[in-house]
């Protein structure tokens, strides 16, 4: 019999406070959501093959089988050959099941649509307004749109990465100096707009998310995520779980000072690790050098970079640096297993990556160094993390006790 594990069984403390002895309702969530997961990763699979893998019994199996086709989370598929007996009928989750994934950001707001396999068959962008009123008529307008045009697609709900935190009670967002807007309830009028639930969630968060569900990192239990771009986001899984905070603010290590004598951040701040480390701190280093078009993006820096730009290459490896730095943090207070790192950089990991391994390797550190990994598909890991976002709901362990 297979043992279902979300972390270790002795990091789990009871809540003898809030007490919810087991019934066969809960049982039966349980069951259902392991035998849910189980087509999730191993789609297409037989109801024998679960029943074995699962170690449930074949009735059981069966019965929850049903219950999930009858809700339309999954659908039958082809039927398999066998040498002798009934042939089986495989299942796998119903791709007519939908979720709509928000990627807000300082200058660009991503609108896109996958199955509940993460996969993505629309994007459209738009210019991020200059505040949440505006950004909620755009996107309930265009999500209408989406809706009316799909007839026979149901949507499971909407999932929203921010470039800020979330406050866990009042699920507004409370901190986003880099977009600009003031603390505002963006979920309350989103769905009752567009009439779908919505989650929200932080973008570092959102790409932890990503690589537990889709990612190679499924059966990893700690890692970090650590977003670079216009600022620096962390998203912390340890344990098995997305740590957040009673407020929403855990993880916030972008607005830790690494020099007091830094420039201001937008947080009013100085020197902390995201004016150091950022895309725009690496722009920075090179504008400092010389006059540069508006336009001119990281991306251009790294393109100059590459072809042999000594400042550019310069001001790269500054940045690296300083990353490499604010890593050695993470690294001494979570000792994660693995980071990953998400954003632009990752187009020339060849340069960032020795860089950064011998800044956080630069002096002892207790313990051993964690893997230090670009992100898979980093360039959707945030739209990816709000997919999950949304699914969780479904598919995760719930606290039953």
């Amino acid at each position: 019999m297979v043992t279902h594990t979300i972390c270790p069984p002795n990091m789990r403390k009871i809540d003898l406070n809030n007490i919810k002895s087991a019934s066969s309702e809960t049982a039966r969530a349980i069951n259902s959501r392991i035998v849910l997961n189980l087509i999730r990763s191993r789609q297409p699979i037989s109801r024998a093959e679960l029943a074995r893998i699962s170690g449930l019994q074949r009735s059981t199996v069966s019965v929850i089988a049903e219950q999930l086709i009858l809700e339309g989370w999954v659908i039958e598929g082809s039927t398999g050959r066998l040498p002798r007996g009934r042939r089986p009928t495989y299942l796998k989750l119903n791709t007519q099941r939908a979720i709509i994934g928000i990627d807000i950001r300082p200058l660009k707001t991503i609108v896109a649509t996958a199955d509940v396999n993460a996969h993505f068959d629309s994007q459209e962008a738009f210019s991020t307004p200059a505040n949440p009123e505006k950004a909620i008529t755009e996107l309930c307008g265009r999500i209408r749109n989406i809706i009316q045009s799909r007839p026979g697609i149901t949507f499971e709900g909407i999932g929203v990465s921010l470039p800020g935190r979330i406050d866990s009670k009042s699920q507004k967002l409370c901190f986003a100096p880099n977009l600009h807007w003031p603390d505002s309830d963006l979920k309350t009028p989103l769905a009752r707009g567009t009439g779908l639930e919505v989650e929200l969630e932080n973008a570092a968060n959102a790409c932890a998310l990503a690589e537990v569900w889709f990612g190679p990192n499924d059966n990893v239990h700690d890692l970090v995520v650590v977003t670079v771009s216009e600022g620096i986001g962390t998203g912390v899984f340890m344990n098995g779980q997305l740590i957040r905070g009673p407020g929403g603010m855990a993880g916030e290590f972008g607005h830790v000072t690494l020099d007091p004598n830094g420039p201001v951040c937008a947080c009013g701040n100085r020197g902390c690790w995201e004016v150091m480390a950022s895309n725009s701190a690496a722009l920075r280093y090179y504008v400092d050098t010389r006059e540069l078009a508006d336009d001119f993006s990281f991306l251009d820096l790294l393109a100059l970079a590459e072809q042999g730009d000594v400042k550019a290459a310069k001001a790269l490896d500054r940045m690296a640096a300083y990353i490499g730095r604010g890593l050695r943090m993470l690294i001494a207070g979570l000792a994660p297993a693995t980071i990953i790192v998400v954003g632009e950089i990752t187009h020339a990991w060849h340069r960032f990556g020795p860089a950064i391994e011998k800044a956080v390797s630069g002096s002892p550190l207790p313990g051993s160094i964690p893997r230090i990994v670009p992100a898979h598909n980093g360039e959707i890991a945030r739209l990816r993390g709000t997919v999950a976002l949304v699914l969780q709901k479904h598919f995760a362990a719930s606290s039953f006790y």
